[in-house]
Formats: structure tokens, sequence, C-alpha cells
């Protein structure tokens, strides 16, 4: 791996992690050091990052961390929602039916108590969902919202309650693309996503910081 792309890499996962908060200043020097790469490496990975939407320059020569407020955050699910719906729909009229029923059935089964599985179950819908469009144009525009998404997830990942229900509404969506039904996996998806970003919001409210 190139030395741009580990750093890349490396920041990407602190700041969707939340290891780097947002405001955070990403100094050159002490970023290199750190990360055991030469400045000019470390200049891709964060124009990279500047152009993902994930650091911002506050002068000229000092980069941070984005924010991430409410407002971005329904803006992002304005767009999450015309893709999702859309591709779910796309789904159920081209996917392989048995894939999404099995995965319908480890949602069913899978223990939200474990995050780290549930996200990983998570990742592999989405890949299915992504092989089952089978188009470049959509999946490139559904990876550019969930690299943002990671960061607003989260913000519900400690709501046990709101993990047990995001699997019921998986199972559904996956019930429904694996039955063929276009118009029900999309509606399933939108509630899905109405009912994160209500979760999502109300977290915000409750701690501002």
């Amino acid at each position: 791996m190139r030395a741009s792309e580990r750093a890349y890499a490396t920041l990407l996962d602190e700041i969707q992690t939340g290891a780097l908060t947002p405001g955070t200043v990403l100094g050159e020097v002490e970023q290199s050091t750190r990360l055991g790469v030469s400045r000019t490496p470390l200049r891709e990975a964060l124009r990279r990052l500047a152009s993902d939407g994930l650091v911002a320059q506050a002068s000229a020569r000092v980069t941070v961390v984005a924010g991430i407020d409410a407002d971005d955050i329904r803006s992002l699910f304005d767009l999450r929602r015309a893709l999702e719906t859309e591709a779910a729909r796309l789904a159920a009229r081209r996917g392989d039916r048995g894939e999404f029923r099995g995965l319908a059935t480890e949602f069913a089964a899978v223990d939200t108590a474990d995050a780290d599985a549930y996200y990983a179950l998570i990742s592999r819908f989405d890949s299915a969902i992504d092989d089952a469009v089978d188009n470049a144009y959509l999946s490139s525009a559904l990876r550019s919202v969930r690299t943002h998404l990671v960061r607003v997830r989260r913000m519900a990942r400690d709501n046990p309650l709101r993990l047990s229900a995001s699997t019921g509404e998986h199972e559904l969506i996956a019930r429904a693309i694996g039955a063929g039904d276009p118009e029900l996996a999309a509606h399933a998806t939108h509630v899905h996503l109405h009912n994160a970003l209500t979760t999502i919001l109300e977290a915000l409210t409750e701690d501002p910081s």
C-alpha cells in the first residue's frame, strides 16, 4: 500500500470512529510523524479527505476535521433516501432472491448487543444491494454517502432499542427483496431511514456536543 493510501485509510478510520473529533487540527508535521509518512503523501491523503468532505481548511495553513450538525445530517438523509429506496427497488427486481432471504434470516438472529457483528452484517447487506443493482454510478454515489454515514451512525450506536428496531427493519427490507417485491422493499427502506434520522436528531438534541 502506498504511503498516501495508508495515511488516508488511517485518518479516515479515525475520523469515522470519532478518535479524531470535529475541529481537531491536523498539523502536517505532527501527523506526518505520527503516521510515519513524509509530508507529500500526507498532503495527498488530506486532499482526498477534503474531497470526501471530512476535513476542511480553517485557514490557509490549518486543516481541521470537519464538523457535522443537524442540517448536514438532514441533507445527507435527503440524498440517502433517494439513493437507497431506488437501490432497494432495483435489487428486488434484479437480485438473487435466495441471498436476500438468507440475509433476512441472519438479521432475525443477529445479537445487537454485539454492535460490531451487527454493523458487519449491515456492510454485507449493503454489498449485496450493490451487486444486485449492478449500476456503477448508483453504487459510487452510495459509497460516498456511506463514508459520512459511518460517522452519523455512531450517534445511535449506544441506543439498544434503536439497534433492535433497526434489525427488524433490515429484516423486512431483505425479505421484500427476497420476495421480489420492489415497492415493499422501497417502502420498508423509506420507513427505516425515517426512523434512523429521527433517532439521530433526537440524540443530537439530548447531547448538543
